[in-house]
Protein backbone atom coordinates (compact mmCIF):
# COMPACT_ATOMS: atom_id res chain seq x y z
CA UNK A 1 0.00 0.00 0.00
CA UNK A 2 2.90 2.21 0.59
CA UNK A 3 4.30 1.58 -2.32
CA UNK A 4 1.26 2.09 -3.96
CA UNK A 5 0.53 5.84 -2.46
CA UNK A 6 4.00 7.01 -3.73
CA UNK A 7 3.41 5.99 -7.00
CA UNK A 8 0.07 7.64 -7.31
CA UNK A 9 1.78 10.73 -5.50
CA UNK A 10 4.31 10.77 -8.49
CA UNK A 11 1.63 10.15 -10.86
CA UNK A 12 -0.02 13.54 -9.69
CA UNK A 13 3.02 15.48 -9.69
CA UNK A 14 3.41 14.21 -13.36
CA UNK A 15 -0.09 15.32 -14.69
CA UNK A 16 0.18 18.56 -12.62
CA UNK A 17 3.27 19.33 -14.85
CA UNK A 18 1.79 18.82 -17.95
CA UNK A 19 -0.63 21.35 -16.84
CA UNK A 20 2.00 23.79 -16.66
CA UNK A 21 3.90 22.78 -19.65
CA UNK A 22 7.05 21.30 -17.74
CA UNK A 23 6.52 17.65 -18.60
CA UNK A 24 7.14 14.57 -21.01
CA UNK A 25 6.49 11.21 -21.76
CA UNK A 26 8.09 8.42 -23.59
CA UNK A 27 9.29 5.01 -24.33
CA UNK A 28 11.79 3.11 -23.79
CA UNK A 29 13.70 -0.06 -24.37
CA UNK A 30 17.23 -1.29 -23.21
CA UNK A 31 20.00 -3.82 -22.39
CA UNK A 32 21.35 -4.82 -18.95
CA UNK A 33 23.92 -6.86 -17.62
CA UNK A 34 23.47 -8.87 -13.99
CA UNK A 35 26.07 -10.25 -11.90
CA UNK A 36 24.88 -12.09 -8.76
CA UNK A 37 27.33 -11.27 -5.55
CA UNK A 38 27.52 -14.31 -2.85
CA UNK A 39 29.36 -14.20 0.17
CA UNK A 40 30.33 -18.30 -0.31
CA UNK A 41 34.15 -18.30 -1.86
CA UNK A 42 33.44 -21.51 -3.72
CA UNK A 43 30.76 -19.61 -5.70
CA UNK A 44 31.97 -18.13 -8.92
CA UNK A 45 29.10 -15.29 -10.44
CA UNK A 46 28.93 -14.83 -14.18
CA UNK A 47 27.63 -11.96 -16.38
CA UNK A 48 24.49 -12.38 -17.92
CA UNK A 49 22.94 -9.66 -20.67
CA UNK A 50 19.06 -9.55 -20.69
CA UNK A 51 16.27 -6.98 -21.89
CA UNK A 52 14.03 -4.14 -20.88
CA UNK A 53 11.43 -1.87 -21.87
CA UNK A 54 8.47 -0.10 -21.02
CA UNK A 55 7.66 4.01 -20.08
CA UNK A 56 9.19 7.13 -18.32
CA UNK A 57 7.89 10.42 -17.80
CA UNK A 58 9.36 13.59 -16.33
CA UNK A 59 8.50 16.64 -14.47
CA UNK A 60 10.47 19.18 -14.98
CA UNK A 61 11.76 21.77 -12.41
CA UNK A 62 14.32 24.21 -13.73
CA UNK A 63 17.46 22.49 -13.43
CA UNK A 64 16.02 19.53 -11.26
CA UNK A 65 13.52 17.02 -12.54
CA UNK A 66 11.44 13.94 -11.00
CA UNK A 67 11.04 10.60 -13.14
CA UNK A 68 9.04 7.73 -12.47
CA UNK A 69 8.99 5.33 -14.29
CA UNK A 70 7.61 1.69 -15.41
CA UNK A 71 8.99 -0.77 -17.20
CA UNK A 72 8.95 -4.65 -17.98
CA UNK A 73 12.58 -6.34 -17.12
CA UNK A 74 14.11 -9.66 -17.16
CA UNK A 75 17.07 -10.76 -15.16
CA UNK A 76 19.04 -13.23 -14.74
CA UNK A 77 22.07 -14.45 -12.78
CA UNK A 78 24.29 -17.71 -12.69
CA UNK A 79 26.68 -18.93 -10.40
CA UNK A 80 28.83 -21.65 -10.56
CA UNK A 81 30.24 -23.89 -7.48
CA UNK A 82 33.65 -25.67 -7.99
CA UNK A 83 33.36 -29.06 -5.11
CA UNK A 84 36.51 -30.64 -3.41
CA UNK A 85 37.12 -32.60 -6.78
CA UNK A 86 36.54 -30.32 -9.24
CA UNK A 87 33.59 -31.28 -10.68
CA UNK A 88 30.97 -27.92 -11.29
CA UNK A 89 27.15 -26.96 -10.78
CA UNK A 90 25.49 -23.94 -12.31
CA UNK A 91 23.16 -22.94 -10.66
CA UNK A 92 20.70 -20.26 -12.16
CA UNK A 93 17.66 -18.29 -11.98
CA UNK A 94 15.48 -16.26 -14.12
CA UNK A 95 13.42 -13.55 -13.26
CA UNK A 96 10.80 -11.39 -14.94
CA UNK A 97 9.68 -8.39 -13.26
CA UNK A 98 7.89 -5.06 -13.21
CA UNK A 99 10.38 -2.57 -11.91
CA UNK A 100 9.07 0.95 -11.22
CA UNK A 101 12.15 3.66 -10.34
CA UNK A 102 11.16 6.82 -8.89
CA UNK A 103 14.32 9.05 -9.81
CA UNK A 104 15.28 12.45 -9.12
CA UNK A 105 17.88 14.08 -11.35
CA UNK A 106 19.71 17.39 -11.97
CA UNK A 107 20.42 18.65 -15.60
CA UNK A 108 24.78 19.69 -15.59
CA UNK A 109 24.05 20.48 -18.96
CA UNK A 110 20.55 22.15 -19.83
CA UNK A 111 20.13 23.63 -23.28
CA UNK A 112 17.24 23.56 -25.98
CA UNK A 113 18.32 20.75 -27.82
CA UNK A 114 20.72 18.88 -25.79
CA UNK A 115 20.96 18.24 -22.27
CA UNK A 116 23.70 16.10 -19.96
CA UNK A 117 22.20 14.79 -16.26
CA UNK A 118 22.72 12.73 -13.25
CA UNK A 119 20.20 10.70 -11.80
CA UNK A 120 19.48 8.52 -8.53
CA UNK A 121 16.54 6.81 -6.36
CA UNK A 122 14.83 3.87 -5.44
CA UNK A 123 13.54 1.45 -7.66
CA UNK A 124 10.80 -1.18 -6.50
CA UNK A 125 10.46 -4.83 -8.26
CA UNK A 126 7.84 -6.51 -8.20
CA UNK A 127 8.22 -10.38 -10.03
CA UNK A 128 5.77 -11.89 -12.76
CA UNK A 129 7.79 -14.95 -13.12
CA UNK A 130 10.46 -16.93 -12.09
CA UNK A 131 12.75 -20.39 -12.75
CA UNK A 132 15.85 -21.47 -11.07
CA UNK A 133 18.29 -24.63 -11.68
CA UNK A 134 20.45 -26.28 -10.14
CA UNK A 135 20.80 -25.81 -6.25
CA UNK A 136 18.72 -22.73 -6.59
CA UNK A 137 14.57 -23.25 -5.86
CA UNK A 138 12.21 -21.24 -7.36
CA UNK A 139 10.65 -21.02 -3.84
CA UNK A 140 13.07 -19.17 -1.98
CA UNK A 141 13.32 -16.34 -4.77
CA UNK A 142 11.28 -13.62 -3.40
CA UNK A 143 8.63 -11.74 -4.78
CA UNK A 144 9.60 -8.42 -4.33
CA UNK A 145 12.55 -6.53 -3.45
CA UNK A 146 14.15 -2.86 -3.19
CA UNK A 147 16.86 -1.25 -4.69
CA UNK A 148 18.39 1.55 -5.94
CA UNK A 149 19.44 3.18 -9.24
CA UNK A 150 22.32 5.67 -10.16
CA UNK A 151 23.63 6.92 -13.41
CA UNK A 152 23.80 9.66 -15.88
CA UNK A 153 22.04 10.21 -18.84
CA UNK A 154 22.22 12.40 -22.13
CA UNK A 155 19.02 14.07 -24.22
CA UNK A 156 19.34 14.63 -27.79
CA UNK A 157 15.80 16.26 -29.35
CA UNK A 158 13.23 13.27 -29.03
CA UNK A 159 16.07 10.91 -27.62
CA UNK A 160 16.84 9.95 -24.16
CA UNK A 161 20.00 8.08 -23.44
CA UNK A 162 20.28 6.82 -19.80
CA UNK A 163 23.39 4.83 -18.38
CA UNK A 164 22.66 3.27 -14.95
CA UNK A 165 24.19 0.97 -11.88
CA UNK A 166 21.31 -0.84 -10.05
CA UNK A 167 22.00 -2.44 -6.69
CA UNK A 168 19.83 -4.52 -4.30
CA UNK A 169 19.18 -3.58 -1.14
CA UNK A 170 18.21 -6.94 0.00
CA UNK A 171 18.71 -10.84 -0.89
CA UNK A 172 16.56 -11.96 -3.67
CA UNK A 173 17.05 -15.34 -2.49
CA UNK A 174 15.66 -16.25 0.72
CA UNK A 175 17.28 -18.99 2.86
CA UNK A 176 16.54 -18.84 6.62
CA UNK A 177 18.59 -22.06 7.57
CA UNK A 178 21.56 -20.97 5.50
CA UNK A 179 23.86 -18.42 5.40
CA UNK A 180 23.68 -17.83 1.42
CA UNK A 181 23.62 -13.96 0.88
CA UNK A 182 22.65 -13.19 -2.95
CA UNK A 183 22.65 -9.76 -4.22
CA UNK A 184 22.10 -8.85 -7.47
CA UNK A 185 23.88 -6.11 -9.27
CA UNK A 186 22.62 -4.65 -12.87
CA UNK A 187 24.22 -2.38 -15.04
CA UNK A 188 21.93 -1.04 -17.50
CA UNK A 189 22.02 1.25 -20.76
CA UNK A 190 18.21 2.52 -22.29
CA UNK A 191 17.05 4.35 -24.52
CA UNK A 192 13.73 6.32 -24.70
CA UNK A 193 12.27 8.67 -26.84
CA UNK A 194 10.19 11.50 -26.04
CA UNK A 195 6.63 12.31 -27.45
Amino acid sequence: MKKLSILLILVGFALSGKAQGAFDFGLKAGINTSKISTNMADYTPKTIASYQFGAFARINLGRFYIQPEAYSNSKKGEVVRVDNVGLSTINSFNLKTIDVPALIGFKILDQKAFNLRVLAGPVFSFLTDKSAKGQLTEDNLKNSFFGWQYGVGLDFLILSLDIRKEQFSSNIYDTPNFDFDTKNGTFVISLGVKF
